[in-house]
């Protein structure tokens, strides 16, 4: 499923609504996003770097080579879903090649935005990107 604009434009439902013919999801570009919510049996969810289809117990789940993590975020997600039953060990991959936004780019980010004037930043992945691409300052 590919979207044609950043945001909400209903990837996510449509993923779900697939998924199950399928016997691998995958997230291939892109970092973690304000989050995909679901509810199963009273129970909410908010993915924002797993794949949906960690809710299918028989599908394989890959975050691809395009992916990029936040690992505090990540864990996070991570033990919540493990804690609510759903085990990723065996499910989950992730591909050696996705990017990281590390401790350092959050503090280039915020030296950065605090140099522009700015005392706080929304988006601390604007200085991972321009490291990741090369394209120098934000």
């Amino acid at each position: 499923m590919l979207g044609l604009q950043w945001g909400d434009e209903g990837k996510g439902k449509v993923v779900d609504v697939l998924t199950p013919r399928y016997d691998v999801v995958a997230r291939f570009q892109g970092g973690p996003n304000a989050g995909h919510t679901l509810e199963f049996e009273g129970q909410k969810y908010v993915l924002r770097s797993i794949p949906s289809g960690i809710f299918q117990g028989d599908k394989v789940n890959i975050i691809g080579n395009g992916v990029v993590l936040d690992p505090s975020l990540f864990k996070a997600e991570a033990e919540a879903l493990e804690a609510s039953g759903h085990p990723l060990k065996e499910r989950l991959h992730i591909s050696k090649k996705a990017h990281l936004i590390l401790p350092t780019h959050r503090i280039l980010d915020a030296a950065y935005e605090a140099a522009k004037g700015r005392f706080e930043s929304r988006n601390h992945r604007k200085r991972y990107w321009s490291d990741l691409y090369g394209q120098g300052e934000p």
